[in-house]
């Protein structure tokens, strides 16, 4: 006998984006957590109760090497809810799975047969966003909440306090005073830019480089202030 199964009660599977934090490794690992404490520790809560993919592409490393960087991560406090990059051979039980196909750079268009840069590689293409989506925040952000649109750009009318953050897919606009941390460009986009009507900052980051309020010139603090990325370093100067 058949059993047609009547239950209203259906399950509901439903697909949504999640906004992860992801971590690229540097070797040695020792050098790689110490940078990681110091961040840690000029911002704290920075990695608490965030979704972090771990991407270990181009490491040559081992099974045991990654397991021990794992369980380093959390002693800190950072739960790895994915492996990207992995080779098949050193992921195992108990560990998190592996990713493929995340969407880091979902905004950039890459043009086909681009030039060949040093040693015959690829020219690096210049991030373009194919569309420019952007969200106004009408009220001050408080200290413990998190504004995060990777969509575009983020405007907020009004002040960002110390423990507060705003994160971007393209630019930050904060027409207050910037107490917390703010982050552009979160999904791969380069070209992000902050400004801020007065520079008070925990933690700036642009494209996944950051910089800590002790890391700022003196001469920017409590200024208008516009901040971008040229290479691996993140610029500011005055808004006049």
């Amino acid at each position: 006998m058949t059993k047609v199964l009547t239950d209203a009660r259906s399950i509901r599977i439903k697909g949504r984006s999640f906004l992860a934090v992801m971590l690229s490794p540097d070797l040695p690992f020792d050098d790689w957590l110490a940078r990681l404490d110091d961040l840690a520790s000029r911002s704290a809560g920075f990695f608490l109760g965030r979704p972090v993919v771990l991407d270990v592409t181009d490491l040559q490393i081992d099974r045991p090497q990654l397991k021990e960087l794992i369980a380093e991560l959390a002693k800190r406090n950072v739960s790895i809810m994915g492996i990207e990059g992995a080779r098949p051979s050193i992921l195992g039980a108990g560990m998190p799975p592996a990713l493929k196909g995340g969407r880091s750079a979902s905004d950039i268009e890459v043009q086909p047969n681009e030039p060949a840069g040093p040693a015959g590689k690829p020219a690096a293409a210049e991030p373009r966003p194919a569309t420019t989506q952007s969200i106004v925040i009408r009220e001050p952000v408080r200290s413990g909440q998190s504004v995060i649109f990777p969509e575009g750009d983020v405007t907020i009318v009004g002040s960002v306090a110390s423990g507060a953050e705003v994160i971007a897919g393209g630019s930050v606009h904060i027409y207050g005073a910037l107490r917390g941390r703010a982050m552009a460009g979160s999904v791969g986009n380069a070209s992000a830019r902050i400004f801020c009507r007065k520079l008070e900052a925990e933690l700036v980051a642009i494209d996944g480089i950051y910089k800590m309020a002790e890391d700022m010139a003196p001469n920017l603090r409590g200024q208008a202030v516009q901040l971008w990325l040229e290479e691996d370093a993140i610029m500011a100067e005055k808004l006049i």
